[in-house]
C-alpha cells in the first residue's frame, strides 16, 4: 500500500481529467465538485488587476476551503485553471459557436494554461502551487476546424480551451510545453512530492 490511511483525500472538482490524473497514480481519494462562483471571483480579479496565477490561486482555494469546511479531517485538493492568451483571458465556451471563435483567436498563436493547485485541511491551506504549461496552436485550415468541432460535438465546451489534449484536440498544436497533467489541470508531481511530505503517501 503506497498510501497511508489518513489523511483521506479529496477532489474538490467534477473534473474527469483530473480524476483520472489522480487515478492513475493509483491514488485513493473521493470527488466532491465545489460550488464557487467562479465568474464573480474571475470578474473581480480582472478589475482589480490581479495577475493570472493570483486569480488561478483564488479560485482553486475557493474550491478546496468550501469542501473543508464539511470535512476538516481530509485533505482537500482544489484545482483551478486559466488560459491566458496575449493578456486575454478565456473562459469555457458556452457552446459550439463560441468554441469556434476561441479556436479561431487561438490559432497559430502561443498561449498559456495557468493552472493552480491548493491542498487544504483543518480550516486552512497547507499547500499550494502554480504550473504554467505554454502551448502553440497550428495555423490549422477551417476545413480542419469545421470537422474537428463536429468529431468533438459536446466536449469543446467541457474545456478552457475548447480542446482535450488527451484526445483529437492534440492535433491542434505544433509545440506543447510543460508537464502533462499540468495541461490536464492537476500538476501532479508537484502534489504527489507534497504528499508524501504529508504523511499521506509513503516516501
Amino acid at each position: 500500500m503506497i498510501q497511508a490511511e489518513v489523511p483521506r483525500i479529496i477532489l474538490a472538482s467534477a473534473s474527469s481529467a483530473r480524476r483520472s490524473v489522480l487515478e492513475g497514480a493509483g491514488l485513493r481519494f473521493e470527488a466532491r465538485p465545489a460550488a464557487v462562483d467562479e465568474s464573480a471571483i474571475k470578474e473581480a480579479a480582472q478589475a482589480e488587476g490581479i495577475p493570472p496565477a493570483e486569480a488561478a490561486l483564488m479560485l482553486a482555494d475557493a474550491k478546496a476551503e468550501r469542501i473543508g469546511r464539511r470535512d476538516p479531517e481530509a485533505l482537500v485538493i482544489g484545482c483551478d485553471q486559466l488560459l491566458v492568451c496575449e493578456g486575454a483571458w478565456f473562459d469555457k465556451p458556452a457552446d459550439v459557436a463560441a468554441a469556434r471563435s476561441h479556436l479561431r483567436a487561438l490559432r497559430g498563436r502561443p498561449h498559456d494554461l495557468v493552472t493552480a493547485v491548493v491542498c487544504h485541511r483543518h480550516g486552512g491551506r497547507v499547500w499550494q502551487h502554480v504550473a504554467v504549461p505554454r502551448l502553440t496552436m497550428r495555423v490549422f485550415s477551417e476545413t480542419f476546424l469545421d470537422a474537428y468541432l463536429a468529431a468533438e460535438a459536446e466536449h469543446v465546451t467541457q474545456s478552457v480551451g475548447a480542446y482535450r489534449l488527451e484526445g483529437p484536440g492534440v492535433q491542434l498544436f505544433d509545440r506543447v510545453q510543460g508537464e502533462h497533467s499540468a495541461i490536464l489541470g492537476l500538476p501532479l508531481l508537484p502534489l504527489l512530492g507534497f504528499l508524501r511530505q504529508h504523511g499521506a503517501l509513503l516516501a
